[in-house]
């Protein structure tokens, strides 16, 4: 048992060091698909399964997540 961390905030200090910015990205990113792929189901009144909400949800956030990225590549392409 000396693997698992003690208590929370040693996963997110491990989560939120710079290193591990995917691991975080991805893991908000999950997150936002958990709270939003039940209104995407909402939305389509049951017609949709719950598989194919959770993958529009989940395309949704990633189309959103590559505009905001291409908005900041082209406003400030010296970060880059």
């Amino acid at each position: 048992m000396g693997y698992l961390p003690q208590d929370f905030s040693e996963v997110f200090a491990f989560v939120a060091c710079k290193r591990n910015r995917i691991s975080l990205s991805l893991f908000l990113l999950l997150c936002f698909n958990v709270l939003l792929a039940p209104a995407v189901q909402a939305a389509t009144q049951g017609q949709l399964s719950r598989s194919a909400s959770y993958t529009i949800a989940f395309l949704g956030l990633v189309t959103l997540s590559l505009c905001i990225y291409l908005f900041v590549v082209i406003f400030q392409p010296e970060r880059f």
